[in-house]
């Protein structure tokens, strides 16, 4: 007969475990939540495309500020105190989208779903990966992935289809997430705390040992050119699709930020077995040709490359992204990990606002359409220079190598 008191202990881990991985996922559906929505906040609040991308950018500066200032804290205080601080700016974030009638209100709105993500992303994969039982622990990780960037690419997705076909569109998806978020808090207080709260309170230092400064300098500038590409599909996306393309479908436009987000993911998980530098040549390699085949679609007016550029461009920024992170870690010293990953992220959450802000004063002098043309193949020439940097990297370790072996 089996032991019912080992297998008590066995199901409690996997019920925790599959709690904090929806709480993960939860939040973050409301980060991207707002994307289909912003041409419609644009038709109403009379302002255009460069607006739209600031009121997008403002949610990379709660995304970093959180980072900054709380991301050493759910290691000294524990992980649920930090993850309900997530929560509650999340409820409070939706809260402000739900009343929101002026451009003031949707930045407001932006910078408190930023300070929800940048609460969740790191405690969240902390906590995933800790509370996994002994038979997920080799895949804890790759769960707390999904639980993120399926979040991300959900948000528009259901946005998308409550804002094209059921009343109240700008009100019912934000208060479908706070009973998301609500259903998150009550998951993170009845499961057990997962870490043994040891280190300090303070900011976190960002920093890169020479030793790894090559390899860092180079998957950065590829996280740079992803997450550039992932801030131009959701924010600017629905706006190619109406202004561009001449298609006015809100669900079409959270689909085509939904699929960027889930390539990404399915390339991260599919990556795992390609070793760091090669895949973020593979995937600065395929990022080049989503943006080869973006610029073809915007000049078109093409829906169907538009997606397909989606979709090539979220598989080319996840492997890049991901294995850029695998590669600076393994030539990062333990004890200094922590500050190196939190300077990736930061250069990563810089490309989603900046780049993003300059295509729409581009889009203000030049038009949408030239804008983004300008935008893919700027991208599509630094991810190039990335590919270009690890081959002639990679054909310098091999010359030292051979020379090695000689002498």
């Amino acid at each position: 007969m089996p032991d019912s008191r080992s297998s008590a202990p066995r199901n409690r881990s996997v019920f925790a475990f599959g709690l904090l991985a929806y709480a993960f996922a939860a939040i973050m559906v409301g980060t991207t939540l707002p994307t289909p929505m912003y041409a419609l906040y644009a038709e109403r609040m009379h302002f255009a495309v460069l607006t739209t991308t600031v009121i997008y950018a403002t949610y990379a500066g709660g995304v970093l500020f959180a980072l900054l200032v709380f991301g050493r804290w759910s290691d000294a205080v524990g992980r649920r105190p930090m993850l309900l601080f997530g929560v509650v700016a999340a409820l409070a974030s939706a809260v402000v989208f739900l009343v929101a009638d002026s451009v003031p209100q949707l930045l407001v709105g932006r910078v408190l779903s930023g300070l929800s993500a940048g609460l969740f992303t790191g405690t969240a994969t902390a906590a995933v990966i800790e509370a996994a039982p002994p038979r997920w622990r080799t895949r804890a990780a790759t769960v707390a992935t999904i639980a993120n960037i399926g979040g991300l690419g959900s948000g528009p997705l259901l946005a998308g289809l409550l804002v094209q076909y059921v009343p109240h569109p700008l009100q019912l998806p934000f208060l479908i997430h706070i009973v998301l978020a609500v259903m998150a808090g009550v998951a993170v207080i009845v499961v057990p705390e997962t870490s043994e709260r040891c280190g300090s309170i303070g900011v976190q230092r960002l920093s890169v040992p020479a030793e790894v400064r090559a390899v860092f300098v180079i998957a950065a500038l590829a996280a740079f050119a992803g997450f550039a590409v992932m801030g131009l599909y959701t924010a600017v996306a629905p706006s190619f699709l109406a202004n561009v393309v001449g298609i006015d479908n809100y669900a079409i436009a959270g689909a085509i930020a939904c699929s960027i987000f889930a390539a990404s993911a399915v390339a991260q998980i599919g990556a795992t077995l390609i070793p760091p530098q090669r895949a973020v040549a593979i995937g600065c390699a395929v990022l080049a040709a989503g943006m080869a085949v973006l610029t073809v679609a915007l000049y078109f007016s093409s829906l169907t490359g538009l997606i397909v550029a989606a979709v090539v461009s979220g598989a080319g920024q996840g492997i890049s992204f991901s294995r850029g992170l695998a590669a600076v870690a393994e030539l990062t010293p333990p004890e200094r990990r922590a500050e190196v990953s939190s300077t990736y992220f930061v250069v990563a959450y810089v490309a989603i606002s900046l780049p993003v802000v300059s295509e729409g004063l581009a889009a203000r002098v030049w038009g949408l359409r030239t804008a983004g043309v300008a935008f893919a193949i700027a991208i599509g020439v630094l991810a190039v220079i990335c590919l270009v940097a690890i081959l002639w990297q990679e054909s310098r370790q091999a010359r030292n190598a051979e020379l090695s072996a000689i002498t």
